[in-house]
């Protein structure tokens, strides 16, 4: 990665370890989108249950009302609901009801109701409830159960009673049992945990639903069961041989399920005459008796996104316990969720980073949905609480800070540089410049290149007898089909002089075989002119020189005006070549050094020439044709008699012979070689030692 690259992985992982402390942090929003995810999953799944458990809720519903009374119903209609649950053999009889006050529906002489009430509850496996209220003061009650406690003492980690409504004394002395009826911990207003244990100073009180279970199991102690490793905290609560997983406050998760009608029992028909056919519906079963009547204001909220009596949630509870179905969500859980988020989020910001944003969009909704995926299989399978919520909503805000930063810092730098070289670099070398910008070094760079000049002949008599406006049409047409054939080949175009075009390979990225992509430009650039020709009333000639070689490429100029050019011998070597064009009878010119490198091509020697300017001589050559050209028997003819031909010249012999062999093959080959050869006779020199300067 260039430096931008680490810049966006740095602020990739600012983001990440922002998120992360967000995340630890636990902001009231983010409970609720985990809870409510957590309710969705419910919905999709809920739990499952055989419809014959020992469990029927006794139903103060409307129709009741309508029947008995309005509410309070007098304590002797409640003891004959006691009475009669007893007789058909319910298993246990728990109130979902406070009775914080004495019957005042009870004649001012006569019957006691409270005592007719607590005689009945005296006579059955009854359970009364209490539940917390800020209005009340503390409870005195004690525990109907006996505890043990095995491990560190959790008591500090229950839930704390508080001020609590409590029922009368006398009832609670003839009752068997005691629960806290009490739903809401976090006042969200959707009953999603139950709390087992409630603490009460000292002491502990079991939740309504656990003391209905140990009351009907006959069972006298309950067990907590405490960590093993001193943190003081709830690992399981026993109730007889069933077993109550918790969480570290000595709490459950509620996993509803939708209750079949026939759990409920309206209290009329147990209060009718023909109450006796309900025993095969109350024997044996754990008996809840509450209110659905929307007047006791006893209605809850239910992640299944319905409303539900509070005693039914108890039922659900106890429905828990008895299949042994629970959601856990471990202390650990937590720390994986910050663990897979901040992995999937280091993945998105590689992603980004390397594959660009519309790449890294596919890999984070990829990314959101294994982690939804993984956390329903939890949740459907081993039945564990994994919330995708943070992930998800962490991974689209990651992405989106990322593709801001990529947008604002590093394309714009890919902006800048394709601006700088869209009209003079071929599409796949801007994407490599793209990809790591390193390769652009502004400044001077000593390069191997391959340098081409390439100019319009005659173009000063053209210009005499052609209007401006048609003449720039002209070179403008010229232009597009030499600058297509150029680019194509993953040249640079330096500029446009006049009729003149500069172009280079190998710079500002390394061009594989650049000397033999010249080459191949040049052959392009050939037949482009010729299709233009075809449209144009006057034809066009080029010459075209090419040498290769070291040269210094880079930002020519001064700080507020420059261009991306190259300087060196290479370059004039290559453009005094393309002058020799003429004189030399021939359209390509290639200096040697090209030819070296791209000896796969079709090259003539045209003899050794002094250049303008500069000491020495330099070895030209004609190219011919491409790679397949150097193949074909008919250039191997053709070379044969041309390597005769300049061994004739330079030995002084008579070369006339040779001369008509090498035209005769030109025909076959290229019937431009005719010009060559006829100005071969006139330099004559070119081929020995001594020739002139042009």
């Amino acid at each position: 990665m260039g430096r931008r690259g680490w810049l966006a992985l740095l602020f990739g992982i600012a983001a990440i370890s922002g998120l992360v402390l967000l995340r630890a942090a636990d902001p009231y929003m983010l409970v609720v989108a985990r809870e409510a995810t957590f309710d969705t999953f419910q919905q999709w799944r809920p739990r499952e249950a055989p419809r014959d458990l020992p469990i029927r809720i006794i139903d103060i519903d409307e129709t009741s009302l309508a029947d008995v009374g309005q509410w309070p119903w007098p304590r002797s209609t409640m003891a004959t609901l006691s009475q009669r649950l007893t007789e058909l053999g319910a298993a246990a009889v728990t109130f979902d009801l406070l009775f914080s006050e004495p019957d005042r529906l009870s004649p001012a002489a006569g019957t006691d109701h409270d005592a007719q009430f607590a005689a009945a509850l005296g006579a059955g496996p009854t359970v009364l409830s209490l539940a917390q209220s800020a209005r009340a003061a503390g409870t005195d009650l004690a525990s109907k159960s006996g505890l043990a406690m095995t491990g560190t003492d959790p008591l500090a980690s229950l839930p704390e009673l508080g001020g609590a409504a409590q029922p009368l004394k006398v009832l609670v002395d003839a009752a068997a049992g005691l629960g806290v009826a009490s739903l809401d911990r976090d006042g969200s207003g959707v009953a999603r945990r139950l709390p087992m244990l409630w603490r009460n100073g000292d002491a502990v009180l079991p939740t309504l639903s656990a003391e209905a279970l140990r009351v009907a199991l006959g069972v006298s102690t309950l067990v907590v069961i405490g960590d093993s490793a001193g943190a003081g905290t709830v690992e399981q609560l026993r109730i007889g041989d069933f077993a109550v997983p918790t969480g570290p406050s000595g709490d459950i998760w509620l996993y509803y399920r939708h209750l079949p009608p026939d759990i409920y029992i309206p209290a009329r028909d147990l209060l009718a005459d023909g109450y006796a056919g309900l025993e095969p519906l109350v024997s044996g079963h754990i008996v809840l008796i509450g209110a659905s009547a929307s007047g006791l204001l006893d209605i809850r909220n239910s992640p299944l996104g319905v409303a539900v009596p509070g005693v039914a949630i108890h039922a659900q509870a106890l429905e828990q316990m008895l299949t042994q179905t629970y959601l856990q969500r471990a202390d650990w859980v937590a720390g994986l969720e910050i663990a897979i988020f901040a992995l999937a989020g280091l993945l998105i910001v590689l992603a980004v980073i390397i594959t660009g944003p519309v790449a890294g969009l596919a890999v984070t909704l990829a990314v959101a949905g294994v982690v939804a995926a993984i956390s329903w299989w939890a949740f459907s399978v081993p039945r564990l609480l994994i919330d995708p919520s943070f992930a998800l909503l962490g991974a689209l805000l990651l992405y989106a800070a990322m593709a801001f930063f990529r947008f604002a810092v590093t394309d714009a730098d890919r902006r800048r540089i394709r601006r700088a070289f869209a009209h003079y670099v071929e599409p796949s070398l801007l994407t490599r410049i793209e990809a790591d910008d390193r390769l652009l070094r502004l400044g001077g760079d000593v390069r191997e290149l391959t340098v081409m000049f390439s100019d319009v002949r005659n173009f000063s008599a053209l210009a005499e007898r052609t209007e401006p406006t048609t003449l720039v049409a002209i070179l403008n047409r010229l232009f597009a089909a030499l600058g297509t054939a150029i680019v194509g080949q993953q040249g640079t175009i330096d500029k446009f002089m006049g009729d003149a075009v500069m172009a280079f390979w190998n710079a500002p990225v390394d061009v594989a075989r650049h000397a033999e992509r010249a080459c191949l430009a040049a052959l392009d650039m050939r037949a482009a002119l010729e299709r233009l020709n075809a449209t144009e009333r006057e034809p066009i000639a080029i010459g075209i020189g090419i040498a290769s070689g070291p040269a210094l490429v880079g930002n020519m100029g001064f700080e507020t005006r420059f261009d991306y050019s190259c300087i060196g011998d290479t370059v004039n070597v290559a453009s005094r070549i393309e002058g020799l064009c003429r004189a030399v009878g021939h359209d390509i010119l290639v200096a040697s050094s090209t030819v070296v490198a791209a000896p796969e091509l079709a090259f003539l020697p045209a003899g050794s020439l002094g250049l303008k300017g500069m000491s020495g001589r330099e070895s030209i050559h004609v190219l011919v044709g491409n790679a397949a050209m150097r193949q074909s028997p008919e250039f191997a003819e053709l070379a044969l008699a041309h390597a005769a031909f300049v061994d004739d010249l330079a030995g002084g012999r008579d070369h006339a012979q040779s001369l008509d062999a090498c035209r005769r093959a030109a025909l076959a080959v290229d019937a431009r070689l005719g010009s060559f050869y006829a100005a071969c006779e006139q330099r004559i020199g070119d081929f020995r030692a001594g020739a002139l300067v042009v």
